[in-house]
């Protein structure tokens, strides 16, 4: 994102909202988040269960058959797409973008996104496949939010969506429905990857629409995102860039420039990059490579950690790794660590950063020893969180504050931003050395207490197919124990020794849930409708030439608990290694250069904060 200010508020976890002047778009997200409170918050229970019990192995991967718990994921998924439905305006096609818990219309936002959009695409498409909804209805369906689409208005020279619209009637919104603010319609990379991965699985998924939905998709130029020269001299290639506008954003931090892409007049781009590896924003370089609109180096123009030195002595830990060189590309593979475990961290810790985009790319499959490892160990890393902090439940994302309006959850030592996201109320900030590095001020809070955990269901779901096990029973306690359930499905988010809950339904979480228990039930559904050939095509020799310096923790004696690739068998680490060996991509020693501290005043902070200011998963808007 994540998405990434609300989440998609972007991401909320990419919803974020941003679409003002900076200091409105945070007054509007405020202002939109208060009124949730109340409705968000259900009463607070008098006392939450004792925690329970969280075994956690960090030697090796789990199992990822959801097959015997299906009876549980159908249930969950059919009332999960009751708040769904709750949420659409049935004449349009559009879903609001959150709704209280009891899915009274009247609570319904006044406010979609095209990610908003996208999700609840993708969602018909599961709820015909797992039957909660028929074939018939699934089209009359799809077909009357691809007919609002073909009308939405759009930036006309690259197609793109703008990040804002009325669901009621797909209006584009310049002034907030909540407040009467001022919204400069913006451009969203990361939105707008959502609702192209959606409509191309409209387009693989439904025969009477296949045309219509590959005439939307194919108007998208991903081009005018991508920044072809690297803004920081330690990225070997460009990235995209974070969004535009069409004219100044008020005070917004924007710099005007001619479109990437080469064509139409002189937009307004977002001043940060999307430069983090592991981000749901990557969903839209993976749509730029496969339509040719953006060059296969985009997946090297981003920071697997930030470098090391103490110049960089600002991110959450002093990471390990080397550089290794993909098709000429020097790239440094850092990684973090985590009770023994290494691993590519997102830039907050959370969980939809992490998996989001592997819910419609087999990410794992096709980068055996890339994200056959990370994906994994990241959720091996959430759980031992959990169990470490003693929460007794994990799962830590964007998503409602349990005390009203909207936060951004994560595991803050499991991040690159030094100042979390955080797991508790309390935003408990672990501080951890930085070695080698005597000057700088760290390591004041190494080993904190926690106190008020929050876990938002669909981190656990996003885990099915790395710990189904783990994951299915963190859900039954977060609904039998925490009572964080109704008549929608799980509620957003609940805090688990206070037991409050937000009592809410975020589009995004929601559509999120249906596209995974879709794979862990249906074959890999969402998956197969998504990555049809020449998106295999694109994709698959750039992620299988890739390694991370992520590793399980070393088993007693010293072996490594069996991670040549991670969830991968070893004859297809075989096969990646021989296809790294073919693409030109030996590793090399690290450099051990030291960075120059004008480079972060000029190209890192700054960028990379003002990237990262997310509201609620609105995505990214400023």
């Amino acid at each position: 994102m994540p998405l990434h200010l609300r989440r998609l508020h972007p991401r909320r976890r990419a919803l974020r909202a941003g679409v003002t002047a900076l200091a409105a778009a945070l007054a509007a997200t405020a202002a939109l988040a208060a009124p949730a409170v109340a409705a968000n918050s259900a009463p607070a229970a008098a006392a939450a269960p004792a925690p329970t019990a969280i075994s956690v192995d960090t030697h090796g991967p789990a199992s990822g058959d959801g097959t015997p718990y299906s009876a549980d994921l159908r249930r969950w998924a059919a009332d999960t797409w009751r708040s769904l439905d709750a949420m659409t305006i049935p004449a349009v096609g559009l879903p609001a973008d959150n709704i209280d818990g009891a899915l009274d219309p009247a609570s319904a936002s006044g406010h979609t996104s095209p990610t908003n959009i996208g999700g609840y695409l993708w969602s018909t498409l599961a709820a015909r496949g797992l039957g909660i909804i028929s074939a018939d209805d699934a089209r009359t369906r799809l077909a009357t939010t691809i007919g609002t689409l073909e009308h939405l208005e759009r930036n006309a020279a690259s197609g793109m969506f703008y990040n804002w619209y009325s669901p009621s009637d797909g209006h584009k919104l310049t002034t907030w429905p909540e407040d009467g603010s001022v919204v400069h319609p913006f451009l969203s990379t990361v939105d707008n990857g959502w609702l192209a991965a959606a409509l191309r699985m409209v387009a693989n998924g439904e025969p009477t629409l296949s045309d219509r939905a590959r005439a939307l998709y194919d108007s998208m130029d991903f081009g005018v995102f991508f920044d072809p020269t690297p803004y920081n001299p330690h990225l070997p290639a460009g990235t995209n860039k974070g969004g535009f506008w069409e004219a100044q954003p008020g005070d917004t931090c924007a710099s005007e420039h001619a479109p990437f892409s080469g064509s139409g007049p002189d937009v307004f781009y977002t001043c940060h990059w999307y430069d983090t590896t592991v981000s749901e924003s990557r969903i839209a370089t993976y749509l730029g490579i496969v339509n040719g609109q953006i060059p296969p180096s985009g997946l090297y123009g981003t920071f697997r950690t930030m470098p090391a030195g103490c110049d960089y002595s600002w991110q959450e830990q002093s990471p390990v790794g080397e550089n290794r060189v993909y098709d000429g590309l020097t790239v440094f593979e850092g990684a973090y660590s985590f009770d023994g475990m290494q691993f590519v961290p997102s830039w907050g810790g959370s969980m939809f950063e992490a998996l989001m985009p592997d819910l419609l790319v087999p990410e794992e499959k096709w980068g055996p020893t890339s994200w056959g490892l990370n994906h994994p160990i990241t959720v091996a890393v959430q759980e031992k969180h959990g169990q470490d902090a003693g929460y007794g439940y994990w799962g830590f994302s964007p998503a409602s504050n349990p005390d009203g309006g909207y936060r951004e959850y994560g595991v803050d030592a499991a991040g690159m931003r030094a100042d979390g996201y955080f797991s508790d109320q309390e935003d408990t900030d672990v501080d951890l050395p930085f070695a080698g590095c005597p000057t700088a001020v760290r390591g004041t809070n190494p080993s904190p207490a926690y106190g008020d955990g929050v876990v938002t269901p669909h981190a656990s779901f996003l885990a099915l197919g790395y710990d189904a096990r783990g994951a299915v029973d963190n859900l039954r306690g977060i609904e039998s124990d925490l009572g964080a359930y109704g008549a929608g499905g799980f509620y957003d988010a609940v805090a688990v020794h206070s037991g409050r809950i937000a009592a809410r339904y975020l589009s995004l979480d929601q559509s999120m849930i249906m596209a995974a228990v879709a794979n862990s039930v249906d074959g890999d559904a969402m998956r197969t409708l998504f990555a049809d050939d020449a998106v295999r095509d694109a994709l698959q020799p750039l992620m299988a030439a890739q390694t991370f310096s992520a590793a399980w923790a070393p088993a007693a004696g010293g072996d490594t608990g069996g991670d040549t690739g991670g969830a991968a068998d070893a004859a297809v680490a075989a096969v990646a290694t021989s296809e790294l060996a073919a693409t030109g991509s030996p590793a090399v020693g690290m450099s051990g250069a030291v960075l120059g501290a004008g480079l972060l005043a000029v190209g890192g902070v700054a960028a990379l904060v003002l990237g990262r200011l997310r509201a609620r998963r609105r995505r990214q808007t400023s």
